[in-house]
């Protein structure tokens, strides 16, 4: 009986002795196995996800449109004929411009002497050849400078400030010059674009 206290109490002892610094308990063992297929599913999906890069990148410069097919050699290319719808279309999108002299107007704003200077440039539509166009708004040249330097004058230093205030005033100006240029007919001047624009 006191043989079997003593092998009970060297058992505790063993049981409850710290491990010794080199030695590896069998839950740090288990640990370093856990980390194991963590990486090579790490590994796994890293190659993965390359393998889907590299072949999308791979497929993709690939995919470009492809060359028309060269006629046979004893063949002349054949021209494309155009429609009568494309040619009205195709002038249309020819725009070209015409620049206005620079107008300088004084804002209405009491008790103070600010003033603009505007220099704009018309987008006319290619629906109206470039020569008949030109000769038109040379000879309104002095109506359109009229109503530019009306309409400057009428505006205030606020309504003068911000991207909005001014894509305003292009669309205000470009409907007062189609409805002054072209008062029966499909409005020819399609914008107005901006060179100068000075508040002082």
């Amino acid at each position: 009986m006191a043989d079997e206290k003593i092998e009970q109490k060297a058992t505790e002892n063993v049981a409850d002795a710290p491990a010794k610094p080199g030695a590896d308990t069998p839950a740090e063992k288990n640990k370093g196995n856990s980390i194991v297929p963590w990486t090579i599913i790490a590994a796994v999906v890293l190659v993965a996800a390359g393998a889907g890069l590299g072949l999308g990148l791979l497929f993709a410069g690939s995919s470009g449109p492809e060359a028309a097919p060269a006629p046979p050699q004893n063949q002349a290319p054949v021209a494309e004929q155009p429609t009568q719808s494309s040619v009205p279309a195709a002038a249309a999108e020819n725009s070209w411009y015409f620049d206005l002299e620079p107008v300088v107007a004084n804002l209405n704003e009491p008790g103070a002497t600010r003033y603009v200077r505007a220099a704009l440039t018309l987008e006319m539509s290619g629906e109206l050849a470039v020569d008949k166009g030109t000769a038109l708004l040379e000879q309104k040249k002095p109506l359109l400078t009229n109503l530019l330097t009306i309409y400057l004058a009428g505006l205030d230093i606020e309504s003068t400030r911000g991207d909005k205030n001014l894509k305003r005033i292009q669309f205000e100006i470009c409907d007062s010059f189609n409805e002054r240029l072209f008062p029966d007919g499909k409005p020819l001047i399609k914008g107005i674009l901006i060179k100068e624009f000075a508040v002082q």
